[in-house]
């Protein structure tokens, strides 16, 4: 079945929290549709919440892009798991395998909601690099269009005016209307980017956001008001990025997965491994449309397709169970920031972005794009030399050891 053919109905079951200390219990939570549910249980299909106000439905997980020699044999076990959604990018250099796809199998093209990126730096670059984008994967139409780490290579305030601009809005028409990206919208995990997301919200034309997330907001942070301001004006809301780790997401090392169990009973009650307990709790946000997720082997397709069939929602408690338990795991990148950890550190250091450039390098296999991220940063930005690192891991909402981390980050990437 086409993407574009799927029932978009939103008669969903909700759940209410305990307790409203989460974005997550601000209002009431969703399950998959009821029947949607009972569907994936009897067959093993995955499943699927509405995309903001854009009437297709996608599935609750996405896999997300990985450098890999055998992508054809990844993107063939994810389709075959019930994934109909597939992200990629310029810069991630896996568009040329779905190219390769496409042209194997034709018919799979109508039946995966297909996801491409890139980074205009204004409105007037969009169409072209849309055609671009079409060459590269081998398609006459791209399902959404993502302008790519929005903020990364603008100032904060030309971010927020590019996603409200009249040349902006011109152009998101005149792109669905040629009928070669049906929707548009863009990614971000800029420390500012509660303020970005807020000014989509207000200027109303993008049709989705994919953006860095976790799921233990305070209901009361920036990034949440915008998220709700985004879920009331029907924008789509995809995560990323919601976990890094040496010991924890991508790989387990030791028995971090039984120690993790024991300070989360659900886990074990639920029979979910930590990563799969992380997604959970991310879908019980009614908000969140769906998970983009670099899966890197057949294994982890299989947990986490599995996690999404058995989804149900997860309680406050829980949650705030997990979380501690994931900020006690050795993360690598913070999911929550917001540039605290710099101030607190006394540094003008980007000490998110460089931790988030290490985390490209040794866990999701961008190597060369996080080598020229680093690169493109002012001096300044990547010199944390006299920064109180001790402070920048209490402010910080993740707990990251920048001690150990930093370090790191100088040896793989300056």
């Amino acid at each position: 079945m086409a993407y574009e053919e799927m029932d978009s109905s939103t008669n969903r079951r909700t759940f209410l929290q305990t307790t409203g200390a989460l974005a997550t219990a601000s209002a009431m939570s969703l399950a998959p549709t009821a029947s949607a549910q009972d569907a994936a249980a009897k067959t093993g299909a995955m499943p699927t919440r509405p995309l903001g106000k854009t009437g297709v439905n996608i599935t609750l997980l996405d896999q997300g892009a990985v450098r890999s020699e055998s992508l054809d044999r990844l993107f063939r076990a994810a389709f075959a798991s019930g994934i109909r959604v597939f992200d990629t990018a310029k810069v991630y250099g896996t568009e040329p395998a779905f190219k390769k796809w496409f042209e194997q199998v034709p018919e799979i093209r109508k039946q995966i909601f297909l996801v491409t990126k890139d980074m205009p730096k204004g409105p007037g670059e969009m169409m072209k690099m849309v055609d671009e984008r079409l060459a590269s994967l081998g398609t006459d139409y791209i399902d959404l269009f993502f302008i790519h780490g929005l903020g990364d290579e603008h100032s904060l305030d030309d971010a927020m005016n590019f996603v409200k601009s009249q040349e902006f809005k011109e152009t998101a028409e005149a792109i669905r209307k040629s009928g070669k990206a049906k929707f548009v919208g863009f990614s971000t995990h800029h420390k500012d980017r509660a303020q970005i997301i807020q000014a989509a919200a207000d200027g109303g034309i993008v049709d989705a956001i994919m953006l860095q997330y976790s799921p233990w907001l305070d209901k009361d942070s920036p990034l949440n008001k915008a998220l709700d301001a985004c879920w009331k004006k029907g924008i789509g809301l995809i995560t990323m990025k919601q976990i890094a780790g040496k010991r924890f997401g991508d790989k387990y090392n030791g028995n971090i997965l039984d120690d993790v169990q024991r300070k989360v009973p659900m886990l074990a009650e639920r029979n979910l491994t930590p990563f799969q307990g992380l997604l959970h709790a991310i879908w019980t946000d009614e908000r969140i449309s769906a998970s983009c997720v670099s899966m890197k082997n057949t294994d982890q397709i299989r947990e986490n397709t599995d996690a999404a069939r058995r989804f149900e929602p997860v309680k406050t408690t829980d949650i705030l169970q997990l979380r501690d338990a994931v900020l006690a795991s050795g993360q690598t990148l913070c999911a929550d920031c917001d540039g605290r950890c710099s101030v607190a550190a006394g540094t003008q250091a980007e000490l998110g972005n460089l931790t988030r450039f290490l985390t490209y390098h040794e866990h999701h296999g961008h190597r060369a794009e996080a080598r020229r991220q680093f690169a493109d940063m002012t001096d300044a930005a990547r010199d944390w030399a006299g920064a109180d690192l001790e402070a920048a891991r209490e402010a910080c909402p993740g707990k990251l050891d920048f001690a150990k981390l930093l370090p790191e980050v100088n040896r793989h990437l300056a």
